[in-house]
């Protein structure tokens, strides 16, 4: 217990005063950035405009070629399966491999299954190809969190984490709004509509070379060993077993959160498409502007985890996100909608980041890899599922049902990280989570 002349700690909305002072502390944290981390950055913004063009132009190229949207729900099933199945065996590879290694296999892997879906567009080909892409997003998603950990000091980690995905999103914003665009360039030199399916297969290849160009920091990167001991092909299911509390925890609000993005957020291109009536060039600058401010909020966070607390932000900014989501759902117009758009995409993803390094910054080191692949298998899981239903009942209901299931999911996980990491005090009550 706490003598009474010990200083207490503000409640969080006190802390939000003298925000604009964390201006000089937030630059003095990225200038700590250490040379693997800025090489890591710089993937990042390669990678981020790469799939701001890709993630626009995927389901349009999928439909341009006569498939319905049930086809793109069980491609994307296909990947997040695969990622979830493969995730234990990855994890062991990126342990024997390195880090190094394997977010340059990563790399490839991704930028061969866009090449293999232009050149053979067949649905067998399509799924080989997102078999391919799990393989990719596993492998990434299980290297990330644990790279940025050994590549950052504490002071600094929240900063890394969030810069990164900001970057990412701010470079998505060039992407996207290329994206809009360039099926009509590439459209007018083969002489075809930029609806065509050979302008869509045109775009596609040239995010596949600027995907391949992304590797070359990634070969820079210097590599680190890891001990034998963190290399043991039953290290998750070891772990698992030894903090079962930990990891329920950890993991619950993750996996129903990811069980109800996967329901709309893999199909919002077609959801402005066919309810709003909008055009490639139009969809592609609001998913511009939408990955903008997005990155915006991504930067803002660590500031704003350093004031309120890591958890705090988590909660605040997914909680307001909700009645955007149901603006952005349900509303008649288009205006109405994107502004909801907006918000929802910065309140709802800022957190990320934050909770990513919350997780890796309460495991043990020799478990942060276990960690980081069972919070993979946990988002994939939910993706895994998901987009196959969702496709369903887009054809056979429209929108309706998929954004009323995301709503209630992401209530429902919001009110665990309340209760398991809040209400108890935050930082404080966290001894208590593994017990």
């Amino acid at each position: 217990m706490q003598p009474d002349n010990f200083p207490k700690k503000r409640p969080f909305y006190q802390r939000l005063g003298k925000f604009p002072r964390s201006i000089r502390a937030y630059l003095a944290n990225v200038k700590k950035f250490r040379r693997n981390a800025r090489l890591y950055l710089v993937n990042v913004i390669i990678t981020g405009l790469a799939m701001g063009v890709f993630r626009l132009l995927l389901n349009f190229y999928v439909l341009s070629l006569g498939y319905d949207e049930a086809l793109l729900g069980r491609l994307i099933t296909t990947s997040s399966l695969t990622a979830l199945i493969i995730s234990l065996p990855m994890g062991y590879l990126a342990d024997v491999i390195g880090r190094k290694y394997s977010l340059v296999l990563g790399g490839i892997f991704t930028g061969l299954s866009i090449f293999g879906l232009v050149l053979i567009p067949t649905v067998p080909m399509f799924y080989a190809m997102n078999i391919l892409s799990g393989m990719a997003q596993s492998l990434w998603g299980i290297t990330m969190s644990p790279f940025l950990m050994e590549n950052s000091g504490e002071e600094e980690r929240t900063y890394l984490f969030s810069f990164g995905n900001g970057l990412q999103m701010l470079s998505a914003f060039a992407g996207n709004w290329v994206g809009g665009y360039l099926p009509t360039w590439l459209g007018a030199w083969q002489n075809v509509s930029a609806t065509d399916s050979r302008a869509y297969g045109a775009s596609m290849v040239v995010v596949g070379i600027v995907f391949l160009l992304s590797i070359v920091p990634l070969v820079l990167l210097r590599r680190q060993r890891l001990e034998h001991d963190q290399r043991s092909i039953f290290a998750p299911l070891n772990y698992a077993r030894e903090n079962p509390g930990l990891l329920g925890k950890l993991i619950a609000p993750l996996l129903i959160t990811s069980i109800g993005a996967g329901l709309v957020m893999p199909f919002m291109n077609v959801f402005f498409r066919q309810v709003h009536r909008q055009p490639d060039p139009v969809i592609g600058t609001l998913f511009a502007w939408g990955s903008l401010a997005m990155g915006i909020g991504l930067l803002v966070a660590p500031a704003l985890a350093d004031r309120i607390g890591k958890i705090q932000t988590v909660v605040i900014s997914q909680a307001l996100s909700v009645p955007f989501l149901i603006m952005l759902g349900f509303s008649p117009w288009f205006w109405l909608s994107a502004g909801a758009y907006y918000i929802r995409l910065t309140l709802m993803n800022m957190s990320t980041p934050i909770y990513q390094t919350f997780v890796m910054e309460n495991v043990d080191e020799k478990g942060r890899a276990t960690v980081a692949s069972l919070t993979s298998m946990a988002w994939n899981f939910g993706w895994a599922f998901s987009p196959t239903v969702s496709g369903a009942l887009q054809v056979r209901y429209g929108f309706g049902p998929p954004f009323v299931g995301t709503i209630s999911l992401y209530i429902v996980a919001i009110t665990l990280y309340w209760v398991f990491f809040w209400r108890k005090g935050g930082k404080q009550a966290w001894g208590e989570v593994g017990v």
